[in-house]
């Protein structure tokens, strides 16, 4: 199968020999699993390739991901293995960098619904996917995670301000000091990872698994939108009702969202401001400073 990888791909993981593999792959991959190509989701994601494919055997649709080795597929492929299709997406099979997955409705996620109904879907299926973690998991924790984003975040502290950051690390210190729960996270949920299905109205996709306690889960969701908030007059007494609308609706402690929401907006602006698109990490930064 001739085609170009998707500009999108190629702009967030660079012209690297994964992606320069891409046909390659798909076409290895389809032979091997006894898979008809349809044709190439785009623009796609930035992390991997979703290709939509139908199993030869019956003619049920499906979904092919490939993932770079990188973005370690063998923790997305086991975290969808326990969740067995309970609020996400079914895994069907694949091996290595290929995910089969069933086939959802991607031109339709919850970022499509009006802001209001958008929270409550998504806040409905992320509390599915909060299950205790299988015996003898190899999931890395959010102190673990979080601590690798520690040096980075020194690395990139002229791009947020001190008292900013500094409150950040604070936050950060004393919520992992004080955290009782233990539980398999999704580790980047927000509404443009949640899409319609058949079998279920909404889906989760897309996992970068951990695990940790609630609040670090919702504290990405607690930034979608963040365009609007910032455009509008209240956007940040908006932003402080949100927080506590979410914590109240799923049974978290405010505090702790807003903790969680403050570090983690912080250490995605200053990153997105080091990887040259300063416009998202200085809204991300703003949205930070309201908390």
């Amino acid at each position: 199968m001739g085609f170009e990888p998707p500009r999108r791909l190629v702009r967030a993981l660079g012209d690297s020999e994964w992606t320069g593999q891409l046909p390659e792959l798909v076409e290895e991959t389809a032979a091997r699993d006894g898979l008809e190509v349809e044709r190439v989701m785009a623009p796609g994601g930035r992390s991997s390739l979703v290709v939509l494919v139908r199993r030869r055997q019956d003619g049920s649709p499906a979904a092919l991901k490939l993932v770079p080795p990188l973005a370690a597929p063998e923790l997305e492929r086991a975290a969808l293995a326990h969740w067995d299709g309970f609020g996400a997406v079914r895994l069907l099979g694949g091996s290595g960098g290929a995910l089969l997955l069933e086939r959802l409705h991607p031109e339709q996620s919850v970022r499509s619904l009006p802001e209001a109904r958008a929270l409550l879907e998504a806040a409905g299926t992320v509390r599915r996917l909060w299950v205790e973690p299988p015996p003898g998991h190899v999931f890395e924790t959010v102190a673990e995670r979080t601590g690798r984003q520690l040096s980075a975040l020194s690395d990139r502290a002229g791009a947020a301000p001190r008292a900013l950051l500094e409150a950040a690390l604070t936050t950060r210190g004393e919520l992992l000091a004080d955290s009782a729960e233990s539980l398999l996270l999704h580790g980047n949920f927000r509404q443009g990872k949640v899409l319609a299905g058949d079998r279920a109205p909404w889906l989760a996709v897309g996992p970068e698994p951990l695990v940790g306690e609630r609040a670090y889960d919702l504290a990405r969701l607690a930034r979608d939108r963040v365009e609007d908030l910032v455009a509008a007059a209240s956007g940040a007494s908006a932003a402080r009702r949100r927080v506590n609308r979410l914590a109240d609706s799923l049974d978290v402690d405010r505090d702790r969202l807003r903790g969680w929401t403050l570090f983690r907006a912080v250490e995605s602006g200053t990153r997105a401001i080091a990887e040259g698109r300063r416009a998202e990490g200085e809204l991300s930064l703003e949205f930070a400073g309201w908390l």
